[in-house]
């Protein structure tokens, strides 16, 4: 009997490993799933337990390399994230056989994702980690903190234009399933909803503070033992982005704003421990962070976009998901005054 696709990653997973990373497993199981990665879980004979991910054939090795070494960057900065291994030559942070692109990096054992779990002394902790990220990335060599346009993700003219070109494709295309139905009836409900963003946006500061960020920073990628943070996992290569919009996106996650009904205050102690350790990012800039959020999920194109743009298999989870951003953005605008309320509060 053939091998099955599975059987023949694990035998070539296990074959880089002990090649190019010099670990020899003596098992390697399928590890938590990514969104466009397969992930494994290697223990070694004296009990080490490695992380491993792998890239589908036609990743880019250079940005696989550059996630990998901004992450290790990260860890040089005294910010908790899972050490990566280096390669047998001790010169490398990637390799790469047929195709398939591999990083290792340190198992974090005993751990759990932040999202929907910001509990209790779990705000500042976090609050914390993120303000001691965003302070270690401005002295990166990628470049300084500066003012600028808001976030890509709160520009309307693009958002807008891209829902547009969502609706005309479901035109020429007519939805088949009841979420296809759904994601176009929401992307109608987000353009009609426009003006209400141009209102929320109207009082948010016109320049905002854009810096090198972690890239994907949110529940899923942020890993908790106890109430303290584990690890910051998953950076994407280096990219300048809102440091606010990248903090509201983890704080903010909608599975977090569903499931505690007192995410303002968590949020107002989070927003202070952050700025503690990252105090160049302005007080109104941080307040500012739940319309900005706001504005930003009641604009989002994904996972509205998910069929037409073939952005992998439609699950249960991601259909949840959608549903959920959606229901967030109207509980965000529902209680932004309260929330900003007691930012200002925690930041005074």
């Amino acid at each position: 009997m053939a091998p099955s696709a599975f059987e023949t990653r694990v035998s070539l997973v296990t074959l880089m490993l002990a090649g190019d990373f010099g670990i020899i497993p003596a098992s390697v199981e399928q590890g938590p799933a990514g969104t466009a990665t397969h992930n494994y879980v290697a223990t070694s004979a004296d009990g080490a337990r490695w992380f491993v991910k792998t890239h589908p054939a036609g990743t880019p090795l250079e940005a696989v390399d550059a996630a990998a070494r901004l992450s290790e960057y990260a860890r040089l900065c005294q910010v908790p994230v899972a050490a990566a291994r280096l390669t047998t030559d001790q010169d490398r942070l990637v390799a790469t056989q047929r195709g398939l692109v591999m990083t290792v990096t340190r198992y974090v054992p005993d751990a759990v994702a932040a999202d929907g779990r910001l509990t209790g002394r779990r705000w500042e902790s976090v609050g914390q980690a993120v303000g001691r990220l965003h302070r270690g990335l401005a002295r990166h060599k990628f470049g300084p903190p500066r003012l600028g346009p808001r976030d890509k993700a709160i520009d309307l003219a693009r958002t807008v234009a891209r829902l547009e070109d969502l609706l005309a494709r479901y035109e020429a295309a007519p939805p088949a399933t009841a979420f296809e139905r759904w994601a176009v009836d929401t992307a109608r409900d987000k353009l009609a909803r426009v003006p209400e963003v141009e209102r929320l946006l109207a009082k948010a500061p016109r320049a905002m503070l854009s810096q090198l960020v972690h890239g994907d920073l949110s529940g899923p990628n942020v890993l908790l033992r106890g109430d303290e943070v584990a690890a910051l996992v998953d950076f994407h290569p280096p990219v300048r982005r809102g440091a606010v919009w990248e903090l509201g996106r983890l704080a903010l996650d909608p599975r977090t704003v569903l499931a505690q009904s007192d995410w303002p205050e968590g949020l107002g102690r989070l927003a202070a421990a952050y700025h503690a350790s990252h105090p160049i990012v302005p007080v109104e800039e941080l307040v500012s962070v739940v319309r900005v959020s706001a504005a930003a999920l009641a604009m989002s194109l994904y996972p509205l976009n998910a069929v037409q743009d073939g952005l992998g298999p439609l699950t249960a989870s991601l259909e949840q998901y959608a549903r959920d951003r959606h229901q967030a953005a109207a509980v965000l605008r529902a209680r932004l005054d309260e929330a900003e309320e007691v930012l200002r509060d925690h930041l005074a």
